[in-house]
């Protein structure tokens, strides 16, 4: 049975990539616990599901098509949410992970994963501050991979990227900690379940190795959405930066 949502709050949460999976997952929680979602991504038609979803269960969603890459898309997204509730919480979920041998890295991929997913979020976070600051409260996370620590074959793009990421929030987390604002870095090291990660497990071992995929063995969306409701509820006087999250069965 599914529990009643939340009393509404008079707070906003901004999630910029809310995608299909993590984002979508990151969405549902917090508006399960009275927030009222703003939701953005690329196309703000892959956004009416997860809207209808949320208001069906009682919660409260807006969603809004956005470039994470453009100043003035952020911009306008974040200060529309604040608008309408004071702003509480910003997720920055852009996905750019991408596979390329390093001769086959163009200049136009490797600047493109970066503007996804570094620059994206220090547009995000920079501007989360200026809302705020002024109110001496907040949480801004930032979504980061196996690659915000070390790069592997073929993913020379997305680790550099996802490493500035990674410095960025740190930096940010310590000039904006003694403020009051809650600034994480979350290190999703494994396969997430998705259509995606499912079809690069079959590609590589067939069939058979994804009918047989031990219960556990990927992450589910709403266990790592748990992770950021977490986060946003530790007390100030223990607050993580970062955090890292794998299935039992993961080696690292």
């Amino acid at each position: 049975m599914t529990e009643p949502p939340a009393k509404r709050r008079n707070a906003t949460c901004a999630i910029i990539g809310a995608g299909d999976f993590i984002g979508s997952a990151i969405a549902r929680k917090f508006a399960a616990e009275g927030y009222t979602v703003f939701a953005g991504r690329r196309s703000a038609d892959k956004l009416e599901k997860l809207k209808a979803e949320i208001e069906a269960a009682g919660g409260a969603c807006v969603a809004r098509g956005l470039d994470a890459r453009k100043e003035e898309d952020i911009t306008s997204f974040l200060q529309e949410a604040d608008a309408f509730a004071p702003l509480e919480v910003v997720i920055s979920n852009p996905g750019a992970n991408v596979n390329f041998p390093i001769l086959d890295t163009t200049e136009r991929v490797f600047f493109k994963v970066w503007e996804m997913a570094c620059k994206a979020g220090f547009l995000t976070g920079r501007e989360a501050a200026r809302l705020m600051l002024p109110r001496g409260k907040g949480s801004i996370f930032f979504t980061g991979a196996t690659a915000s620590l070390r790069g592997g074959a073929g993913y020379a793009a997305f680790a550099s990227a996802k490493g500035g990421l990674r410095m960025m929030a740190q930096a940010m987390a310590r000039e904006l900690g003694p403020q009051n604002i809650h600034v994480a870095h979350l290190v999703i090291d494994a396969g997430v379940d998705t259509d995606f990660v499912r079809d690069r497990i079959r590609s590589a071992r067939g069939e058979e190795a994804v009918a047989n995929l031990a219960p556990d063995t990927l992450m589910e969306p709403a266990s790592i959405a748990d992770a950021y409701w977490y986060l946003h509820q530790q007390s100030r006087d223990a607050w993580t930066f970062e955090m890292d999250l794998r299935p039992y069965k993961e080696t690292w």
